[in-house]
């Protein structure tokens, strides 16, 4: 089974995240943002998915598995602790639940993905936890890229 990378946009640009992800292998990106939106030119959601279609791969946002508002800010105000919290118990609903297995789904078919959020830093964001709790099934290997 291949690795599942986790990617972070933060201090980059887009030509660079595409790199990254064409030279890992990647064929799904999984856009794991609660709000698919950035003020960042690239990297809202139409333009991410015409992005890394042009070099052959694919787009998917599972808005289910994006940190609630008050993650995202215990995550801007550098509590970790806090955040990891709030987006556990997120996980713990019914709707995060649905998108963590049709992510599991797509890991155990074997397909090259990579989750992505804002954070540069994958200790500081919620794709660890999700990358966590894909870990814990066998042969997964979770791997965090740098643009």
């Amino acid at each position: 089974m291949p690795a599942v990378f986790t990617i972070g946009y933060q201090e980059s640009n887009p030509e660079a995240v595409i790199g990254t992800l064409a030279a890992a292998g990647v064929t799904l990106l999984v856009d794991v943002r609660a709000v698919a939106a950035s003020r960042r030119p690239g990297f809202s959601k139409r333009q991410l998915a015409a992005g890394v279609a042009g070099v052959g791969i694919d787009y998917l946002h599972l808005r289910g598995l994006g940190t609630p508002p008050d993650g995202r800010l215990a995550a801007r105000t550098g509590r970790y602790a806090d955040m990891r919290r709030i987006f556990e118990a997120h996980l713990a609903t019914d709707a995060a639940k649905a998108e963590l297995e049709e992510l599991a789904a797509l890991v155990e078919s074997g397909r090259p993905l990579c989750l992505l959020c804002f954070e540069r830093h994958a200790d500081h964001c919620h794709r660890r936890i999700l990358g966590e709790h894909l870990a814990g099934r066998p042969g997964v290997e979770v791997v965090d890229l740098l643009p």
